[in-house]
């Protein structure tokens, strides 16, 4: 897994239970394991059992991996039920899952744009509604919302994808604004091209193409992203809710 920036394990989230979607690979996998690196017990909700598994068995007892499919109520309910039960609290969510596919506006799949809608921006509104109850309970939290450099500006052949990702953008500012009385803080974190097993499936062409794009000269690595969502999952980023934060090697500044 990739270690850069070096990590140092001053226990900047000692105590705190956090739940991290999309946790069994890519981003969500870097997350989780910092997270338990700095101190919390984290839950990791995926629906990839087997890889899920095996990288909460290797994190060790400060981790469970839990069966999670965040387009369901029903799996809502029962994934923050069993972690309000069975660890007292909920301090952290990441809603991290997320997935991609392309299409223009005159060539995309129906099929795809409901599944992106289900996991990218009904999954993130069922997120935040299931935690803010037991987050309340326990006298404030924070959710980190994982959306795109996509929410920021409009990407061609990616209509629904960035749809559902500016959607993202905005629920997390309602949030943001209905929770802070709660101490509930809701922040947006915006990921450029990462280095994924996700962006791993573009072509070498496109892969090329972006590269071209990004000033900094290459693609992020995923403990860099989990490093952000670390902050703002931390007391350290307490006087910060309803703001957007890209890592995303500044790719969209040569088009300025």
């Amino acid at each position: 897994m990739d270690r850069f920036p070096p990590t140092t394990g001053l226990g900047r989230l000692r105590g705190k239970v956090a739940i991290v979607t999309g946790a069994a690979r890519g981003m969500g996998a870097a997350e989780a394991a910092l997270f338990v690196e700095e101190g919390a017990f984290v839950v990791l909700a995926d629906v990839n059992d087997d890889e899920g598994t095996a990288l909460a068995k290797s994190l060790g007892e400060q981790s469970e991996y839990v069966h999670h499919d965040v387009g369901d109520e029903t799996s809502w309910t029962e994934l923050v039920k069993h972690v309000d039960e069975a660890h007292g609290r909920v301090d952290v969510l990441i809603n991290n899952a997320g997935v991609s596919r392309g299409g223009t506006l005159e060539a995309f799949e129906w099929a795809d744009f409901d599944l992106m809608v289900r996991v990218n921006q009904r999954g993130v509104l069922l997120g935040m509604r299931s935690v803010t109850e037991p987050m309340r309970r326990a006298g404030g939290g924070s959710i980190v919302n994982v959306a795109s450099a996509a929410a920021l500006r409009g990407e061609p052949e990616l209509i629904a994808y960035t749809g559902t990702k500016f959607a993202v953008r905005g629920m997390t500012q309602v949030a943001a604004a209905e929770l802070a009385p709660d101490n509930i803080r809701v922040n947006v974190l915006h990921p450029g091209v990462i280095d994924t097993p996700m962006h791993q499936q573009n072509s070498a062409e496109r892969q090329e193409w972006l590269a071209n794009r990004i000033p900094l000269k290459r693609f992020g690595n995923t403990m860099e992203i989990a490093e952000m969502a670390l902050f703002l999952a931390s007391d350290a980023a307490s006087y910060i809710t309803g703001s957007d934060f890209s890592v995303d090697g500044g790719i969209f500044l040569a088009s300025r």
